[in-house]
């Protein structure tokens, strides 16, 4: 069955759209979604919904600073979005100005540094960053938190801790891995202690993710480019939890793409990878038997994704669900637990 980008579009109030996170990250809201089955629960509950045998995969993907402010060699003012780091030195990233940096160019960003624009790649530019030190280190220091487009703010001091998952550890994305932002430490511990098993890999999600797709014809549509590393441990505890009947339980879309984009070949690979995979309705699921992940924008590749997981029809109703009971979305909102649906 052919599909087109308006099977992907809903309505959405702007006010359900989340501006700023709970006090607390486990006070969310939670979806809980099987087949036509819906529940309304709190994120809180999760251990309840969770068996001893089951394994939890996470993203441990950190944010960087990867916003930055500057001027061009003419004076026009510019901002820097990295896509990602490709080097010690070297980034690919969006750049918002008047008129498009020539190649050869130089940038001045954050009043600090002098940066040269060496190409310009598709909807990207190569950049390559001054002196010694490590472009990670360099973000740290000088660029600032990128909040999504959806949140019509500046980011805040609060944002620095908000923003980042408890468990982040490798540096590489510009948008956090959200499912993963409702569990806090203690939560963690709770289901450690009851025996639920837990697992990580790593994908930089790139600022490709808030590309809207451009085409209403899906099957012309491509996927942006991100990098993932699936850890022979984590290999081995799939395994595991297979063998003794456990469930696999994806946090976040994230981890559910380079889960299915490294067992392409069968089974799944340990080591690093890319993936453009575009997950569509009738896609079918090798790894995850179930989903935890936030609500997501129309339209969205990500809104097709959780689709193809849990079944159009069965998305459609919780979507419509949780717009009347007022939920709220997208990265500081609320989440889903959702059970994957064998059919489209």
């Amino acid at each position: 069955m052919p599909l087109s980008l308006a099977d992907f579009d809903y309505e959405l109030p702007p006010e359900l759209i989340a501006q700023f996170p709970l006090p607390e990250r486990t006070a969310s809201r939670l979806l809980v979604v099987d087949g036509a089955l819906q529940e309304d629960r709190r994120f809180s509950e999760i251990p309840r919904l969770l068996r001893a045998s089951d394994l939890l995969v996470f993203n441990d993907t950190r944010v960087l600073h990867a916003r930055l402010h500057g001027v061009k060699d003419s004076g026009g003012r510019v901002e820097v979005l990295i896509e990602r780091p490709v080097g010690r030195h070297e980034a690919l990233a969006q750049i918002r100005a008047s008129h498009a940096p020539w190649p050869g160019s130089r940038l001045r960003l954050e009043g600090a540094l002098e940066v040269q624009v060496v190409a310009r790649e598709g909807a990207f530019f190569l950049l390559r960053f001054p002196g010694p030190e490590d472009l990670v280190d360099l973000l740290e220091h000088h660029g600032k938190l990128p909040l999504p487009p959806y949140i019509q703010r500046q980011a805040e001091d609060a944002d620095e801790a908000r923003y980042q998952t408890v468990y982040a550890r490798q540096h590489g994305s510009v948008a956090a891995p959200t499912a993963g932002l409702h569990f806090d430490a203690s939560l963690m511990e709770a289901l450690r202690a009851m025996g639920v098993d837990f697992a990580w890999l790593t994908l930089h999600v790139g600022a490709g993710t808030f590309q809207p797709v451009r085409v209403e014809d899906l099957a012309h549509h491509r996927m942006h480019r991100e990098r993932y590393v699936i850890p022979a441990d984590t290999v081995a505890a799939l395994a595991g939890a297979r063998a003794r009947g456990g469930r696999i339980v994806a946090v976040g879309t994230t981890t559910l793409r380079a889960l299915e984009a490294a067992a392409q070949e069968g089974e799944i690979a340990a080591g690093p990878g890319e993936t453009e995979l575009f997950i569509l309705p009738g896609f079918r699921f090798r790894t995850a038997d179930a989903l935890i992940t936030n609500f997501h924008l129309p339209k969205s590749t990500l809104l097709m994704l959780v689709s193809a997981f849990g079944g159009m029809e069965n998305l459609r109703r919780a979507y419509a669900h949780a717009v009347a009971e007022r939920y709220r979305f997208f990265s500081y909102g609320d989440a889903m637990f959702l059970t994957r649906h064998n059919t489209p």
